[in-house]
């Protein structure tokens, strides 16, 4: 592994990569909720003749196996100098896949159940593929693109933006999907996200990468070699590794809520609606606050205090006995998803060094084999032996999160 000489960003560059990566990021939050992943696609799914076995596989790929298949892209994408032909092709395979699937959706027969459902894993499938291909491009981008003083307030415009458009989105999004019956609504979702995504996309096309990146590795088995290194030298990486396994399974959670919701309460597309409205409240909610109470809150104490929420979330689905309540697993589950991905990205950046975060994001690809596991056997659980068999095995996880936490001892 050898590093490329220091170079110099110019403040003309950074700032119009600044617009670029806002414009990216608002219009992504709008796009978000008409193709959200816990709730919309599931229900969908499940409205398409789906069964407990078909959400766990479009759980696992989704959830999971997006960021297990970084392992693999990282090592080819790590080593090329400018990312943004990646970036751009991983985003626009996504725009093309959701579209497509909105308009397989649109055209569906009653009869056409069997092969809709193979194209829907199709699509799904490059769907996910093309978000992993691009958050390792993304992820070495946005760090040498923009000049340092500019990325706090980066990330604080993006936290203050996204909450106010998501909420906007997840509200229009439960007003279409009540506005007309399946498969239509369904179609004009995913028809609508796609939209959206293009024009999200805009802000990729207008970055200016003017510096090549420091990380060389030649080739996959130099790659492979310097992932060995690291998990021996840096004695945090398997414990962080060890944490993302264990919690990381909590953001598969709601899929499978929603099916507990369709099979057990009779929720419909409406209901489907309201199950977004309120995990985007739950997400929105706790992303302030931790914004404003960043200073004085430890990594460790959001940690913790995630695992005790991901077995309470289980235990209320349980207890919940009408749709009225569900929603408030939902509205814990928005809570849940969005503390995780604050902190898993936060420790990731206290784990890892300033020079290797490219490297990082795709060893801890390696991190979500259970969380690609989990949904598999979990629809195949629920199948067989019920839906309390699956939240125990989901409370077993959670609390074996809490050595991991314990290990890694975030100092921040």
């Amino acid at each position: 592994m050898k590093k490329a000489p220091a170079q110099t960003l110019s403040p003309e560059s950074s700032q119009r990569n600044f617009y670029g990566f806002l414009w990216h990021a608002s219009l992504l939050a709008f796009a978000k909720n008409f193709i959200d992943v816990d709730t919309v696609l599931p229900a969908m799914l499940i409205e398409s003749g789906g069964t407990s076995m078909h959400v766990g596989i479009m759980t696992a790929i989704l959830l999971g196996g997006t960021r297990f298949a970084q392992l693999f892209f990282a090592p080819y994408i790590s080593n090329q100098p400018f990312k943004k032909k990646f970036l751009l092709l991983g985003i626009n395979s996504r725009v093309l896949s959701i579209v497509a699937l909105g308009g397989i959706i649109f055209f569906m027969q009653a009869g056409d159940a069997k092969w809709v459902l193979w194209l829907i894993f199709f699509f799904i499938s490059v769907f996910a593929l093309g978000g992993s291909f691009a958050n390792v491009s993304y992820m070495d981008i946005i760090g040498k693109s923009l000049l340092e003083e500019k990325r706090k307030s980066f990330f604080s415009t993006r936290q203050v933006l996204s909450g106010g458009i998501v909420l906007v989105s997840a509200y229009l999004a439960k007003q279409v999907l009540a506005a007309e019956s399946y498969p239509v609504n369904y179609a004009y979702m995913f028809l609508a996200g796609g939209f959206f995504l293009l024009l999200a996309s805009i802000g990729f096309w207008v970055l200016k990468e003017e510096l090549a990146s420091q990380l060389k590795i030649k080739g996959t088995l130099k790659f492979f070699s310097v992932m060995r290194k690291e998990m021996k030298e840096n004695k945090r990486l398997p414990h962080f590794i060890g944490f993302i396994n264990t919690q990381g399974i909590a953001v598969s959670f709601l899929p499978f809520v929603v099916l507990y919701g369709k099979d057990y309460l009779n929720a419909g597309s409406a209901s489907t609606g309201s199950f977004l409205l309120y995990k985007v409240i739950g997400m929105v909610a706790v992303s302030l606050l931790v914004a404003v109470g960043a200073k004085k809150m430890r990594y460790n104490y959001l940690l913790y205090g995630n695992v005790v929420l991901s077995v309470f979330m289980a235990v209320l689905t349980l207890l919940s006995k009408d749709l009225a309540s569900l929603y408030y697993v939902f509205l814990i589950g928005g809570v849940v998803f969005s503390l995780f991905n604050i902190t898993m990205n936060g420790v990731l950046l206290e784990v890892s060094g300033k020079e290797n975060r490219a490297l990082y994001a795709g060893i801890t690809g390696a991190g979500n084999i259970l969380p690609v596991l989990f949904p598999l056997l979990s629809g195949w659980l629920i199948d067989i032996l019920g839906f309390q068999s699956f939240v125990g095995l989901f409370v077993f996880f959670s609390l074996m999160s809490v050595y991991f936490i314990y290990k890694i001892d975030c100092d921040k």
